[in-house]
């Protein structure tokens, strides 16, 4: 199924056993090239497992890939640019959302670009209880290394002239 720049659509983030963890509404469709999908939202209702629901505080360009186990939310923040990175499986789409599996491990960028590695007791407590296979730990492990790398390199999206192409692409003169 074919997912075209405008469309909007929500976002499904899965456990690995299969249990959906979380849904952002109606985020809107950017960019979708190759293996590269860019999505973009501001003050998107997102639901909970637990039921619970809030809505994001600022605007935020999100980059999900096919070929790559992790994807990328960037936030822009009063206080400058920032990045939250999920370790997850590539994202499908279905016809009725963008999908992944959360890996729980998490690495948060500051605008400065130092980074922090988070949830690493999360990640071993649901490899223990979910029983992550050997080949999916190994695969989180080089992906992690990957991130690292693109993070302490600057490259897309880590940089801020290419964020800053999709940010005014997605919300330059439009309104909420």
């Amino acid at each position: 199924m074919k997912i075209t720049k405008g469309q909007r659509t929500d976002i499904h983030s899965y456990k690995h056993n299969e249990i959906i963890h979380r849904v952002w509404r109606n985020t809107l469709i950017v960019e979708n090239s190759n293996n590269l999908l860019v999505t973009a939202h501001k003050k998107t209702r997102v639901f909970e497992q637990s039921g619970r629901s809030w809505f994001t505080k600022e605007p935020a360009v999100c980059y999900f890939y096919k070929d790559l186990w992790f994807n990328i939310i960037v936030m822009f923040k009063k206080t400058g640019i920032f990045y939250y990175c999920n370790l997850s499986s590539p994202y499908v789409y279905d016809g009725e959302a963008i999908k992944y599996i959360d890996y729980d491990l998490d690495v948060k960028v500051f605008p400065n670009g130092e980074y922090v590695i988070l949830d690493k007791n999360e990640y071993k407590y649901h490899s223990k209880i979910m029983n992550y296979p050997e080949d999916i730990k190994a695969i989180i492990n080089l992906e992690l290394k990957k991130l690292i790398k693109r993070i302490e390199n600057k490259e897309a999206p880590f940089n801020k002239e290419y964020v800053m192409k999709h940010y005014n692409e997605a919300f330059e003169d439009k309104k909420d």
